[in-house]
This record gives structure tokens, sequence and C-alpha cells, in this order.
């Protein structure tokens, strides 16, 4: 990209080595966190042509893979060019998870898979799926136990991805994390908050440190709060971690890769972007959109989203940031990038910081009875399958 000053080979500075998943490794300890509706080829591409790192494709749900909708087979397909084809999996029964692992495993689709128990979504909490999973341990056992079987029958590394718990009073990381361990994952993700935080107040960097040093022997990685370059490092510095997740700080801000690969190679080289390339950075994914969903009223459609995230900060006006909202073919997005001020400097502080919609706390969604013991009860297994519907999306 423009934007880019150097086309040096990944490093990672002596402090933070390269990051090790099984026979994968990754050269810039950063992860891109699947994002619903965001991490698609697309995005994906985007981020890759600033930085290194390991690009994780969106959330795909079990049953929908194994039961091949088109939908499904869309969210896993990478570009030929993709060094790790990296799969997010969700899923609540273990049949079905181990299904889709022997699935992506047997055709050659993916390089390395992530389990999904952070998900704080509603509709995934309320059938018992997502961060409501590791409360019942011996369903979490039985996942993650079949999906590093199926994995490592073709080799995969399979890491999981969770948060802190339910709620302050339901905390599961400790348990979910010795027990991922001990079934052989290759890495484990926390998200330092609860379910019921969704994405508001602070990112608990000490439950992450907590982590560390409770596994000191498989690699574990820090998600929450990491909006600039400078925020990973600090958190590398405060709990320890092998490797940074990074989702809504790269919204609207692929080039955070970049930054992210520099402060990672000890340098202190940062992209700030004028107007001009953030316009560029747009018109790019819109194109890259098109050829990831091959029509393109579906690709303007999709990237409107994005819009307020590319321009948070910058002097852009209200007429053309609604025209920019609802722009609906390639042409009309030229003509409304062309609008914007090309000499105008990034603008500083107003660009930096949290994006995305945070919501607020509240109590989690979860099945009747879910809290009451912690393992299943009969009518919960009779129930669980029902949670494999498709929550792709959410």
């Amino acid at each position: 990209m423009s934007s880019v000053v150097s086309e040096a080979p990944p490093q990672t500075s002596p402090g933070l080595p390269p990051l090790k998943l099984g026979n994968i490794t990754v050269d810039t300890p950063v992860v891109l966190a699947p994002m619903a509706g965001i991490t698609n080829n697309a995005f994906r591409r985007l981020c890759r042509e600033y930085g290194g790192g390991l690009y994780v494709s969106e959330m795909v749900t079990s049953r929908a893979l194994v039961e091949r909708t088109p939908e499904s087979l869309r969210i896993i397909k990478h570009d030929d060019d993709e060094k790790v084809r990296s799969v997010q999996l969700y899923g609540v029964e273990p049949v079905t998870v181990g299904a889709a692992v022997r699935m992506l495993v047997e055709e050659d689709r993916a390089d390395h898979i992530d389990l999904n128990f952070g998900c704080p979504v509603p509709k995934v909490t309320r059938r018992g799926g997502g961060a409501a999973l590791p409360w019942k341990l011996d369903l979490f056992t039985s996942i993650v136990q079949t999906a590093v079987r199926e994995a490592s029958k073709g080799g995969l590394p399979l890491t999981i991805k969770m948060r802190k718990g339910i709620d302050e009073d339901h905390l599961t990381y400790r348990e979910a994390g010795r027990i991922a361990r001990d079934s052989g994952v290759a890495a484990v993700a926390l998200h330092g908050r609860t379910a019921s935080q969704f994405y508001s107040g602070q990112a608990d960097w000490n439950a992450i440190a907590d982590l560390r040093e409770a596994l000191p022997d498989i690699p574990v990685l820090g998600n929450g709060d990491i909006w600039s370059a400078e925020d990973a490092v600090r958190m590398v510095q405060q709990t320890g971690v092998d490797g940074v997740v990074v989702g809504r700080g790269c919204q609207g801000r692929p080039w955070l890769f970049a930054d992210l690969m520099a402060a990672f190679e000890g340098s202190d080289r940062r992209i700030r972007p004028g107007l001009k390339e953030v316009a560029d950075a747009v018109y790019r994914h819109a194109e890259l959109m098109i050829d990831t969903f091959g029509e393109e009223p579906k690709a303007l459609r999709d990237i409107r989203k994005h819009m307020a995230w590319y321009f948070k900060g910058y002097v852009v006006g209200g007429d053309l940031r609604a025209r920019l909202a609802t722009v609906s073919t390639l042409v009309e997005l030229r003509g409304l990038l062309d609008e914007l001020d090309p000499a105008a400097p990034y603008p500083g502080a107003g660009a930096e910081g949290p994006r995305g919609r945070a919501g607020s706390p509240k109590r989690t969604a979860l099945p009747d009875g879910w809290l009451k013991e912690r393992t299943l009860n009969t009518a919960q297994q009779a129930d669980i399958a029902a949670a494999e519907l498709d929550v792709s999306g959410g």
C-alpha cells in the first residue's frame, strides 16, 4: 500500500520471539480477531498488504459447515496467497464440532483452527454457546478434546479464544485454560472481559497476566483494548503474553498491522495517514470487496458500515459522511472520495482510540438453570443440539 514506508521483511524484537502454533511460525506475533461481517477475504487481504501476522476468517458455525451451506463455504474460502488458512469454528455439541474439524482436515481447507468460546451475543449465549459454554466443564472438555483429536490427524494446530467468564461471580478462564492445555491445544487467547461486559468498560489485563502465569507451558495471547501499537507493547510488558489479538482496533485502520509489525521489530515507525491515504484505502477495500462477493451492489452495501471507522476524527463534513454511508456503486464512491481534501493531514488523537459499538453491561442471556451447576443436566443435554443453529453473523 502507498502508506507503507518500508518493505523490510518481518522481524520480531528480541523481547518477543515469533509465535509458535504447532508447526506454524507467525513471525509477527499479532492475530487478527475473527469478526463477523468484517474479517472476510477482502479485509484480510487489505490488512496483509500493510503488515504481518495471523489473519483469522469470520466465525463459522460447525453445523452450517457440515451441512455445506453456501455462506459457510464462502466464509472458509481463502486467497491462494494466504500463507496460513485460519478458520474459527463455533459449536456447542462435540460430535458436530468434531465433524466440522474433520471436514476441514480431510478436504485440506485450513492450516489452523480456532474455537470460539468468547462470543457474548445473546442469541449465542442463551443457547449455552460462546462465552457461556466454559461454565459447563464436561461439555467444554468434550468439545476441546474432540476438536484437538480430529485436528491432530492432519497435523493442524488448534487454539481457543475465550473470555474471563460469564460475569465477575462466574469466572471460567482459569479452569478452561487448564483443560485446554491438558487437551493439547496449541495456544489460548483471552479477552479480558466477561460476557456481561460485552465490549464496555476496560479490559482486565491482570486476568490475562494471571492466565499467562498459570499456563507457563503453552502460548497465551492477550485481547482487549489494543487501539495502537503502543497499547500492544504495553500489554506484552504488563502481562508477559506471547502475542496479541486485535479486533475492533483495526476497524477502519488496516494500517494498524504495519504499526504493530514495526513495534515488535523495535522500530518507532508508525503510519499516520492523511485524508488522501485513507481515501485510497477505502477505495482499495471496495475493489477487494467486489472481488470477494462477485457483485458490486452487495460489496458496496457491505462497505458502508466501515465509513465511520475509516473517517473517525477527520474533517469530512456531515453531508459527505451521510452520502458515503449510502454509497451504492464504485463510480459513485470514486466521486465522493474525490470531494475530500487530499491535503488534509492526519488529525492526531481524534483518529485514535476506541471504535465500534461497545454496548453496555447487561445480564448475560443463558439457558434456564445454566448457572446452578458446572455440568450439564439431563434436560440441558437434550436441548444442546438445538443450540447448533446457524449463528454466523452475530
